[in-house]
């Protein structure tokens, strides 16, 4: 299965703990992700996060069609991590490696995605690297409310 790796390493002007809490709920990841417009039936588990996440795409401009991935969400000291199963055979791993610097925290987002073929894959890490980048901004400007 074809896989590619995508790598964005930046700052959040706010404690490492408070953006770890904010990566490890599921709500927070609604504009997140420009794509992500709804996450639904949200499980806790011993030590897990299990939820659908409703991905929003737009062909053409007129059609829509809303992507339902199973998500598998953790957390740890330094890092959130993550499993997402989406159809189409698209898997996802990211991690969020978080460490203090600088008054804030540094934020080392990685995404591993494969596919079952490579013009899929091709396609799925073109919307991934475009998310990963508005994820940066975005985290950055709701730092003040963490």
């Amino acid at each position: 299965m074809p896989e590619t790796l995508l790598r964005n390493t930046f700052h959040v002007p706010a404690p490492p703990a408070a953006v770890r809490a904010h990566l490890s709920e599921p709500a927070s990841y609604v504009g997140l992700s420009p794509l992500v417009v709804e996450v639904r039936d949200v499980r806790r588990e011993a030590g897990l996060i299990r939820y659908v996440s409703v991905e929003r795409f737009r062909f053409l401009g007129v059609l829509r069609h809303d992507n339902l991935a199973r998500v598998t969400l953790w957390s740890t000291e330094d890092a959130v991590e993550g499993d997402v199963d989406s159809p189409g055979g698209i898997r996802l791993a990211y991690r969020f490696g978080l460490s203090a610097r600088d008054g804030g925290t540094e934020v080392a987002d990685e995404l591993r995605l494969r596919a079952a073929f490579g013009p899929l894959l091709g396609y799925a890490a073109r919307q991934a690297r475009a998310v990963q980048l508005a994820r940066a901004a975005v985290l950055t400007a709701r730092a003040p409310a963490l």
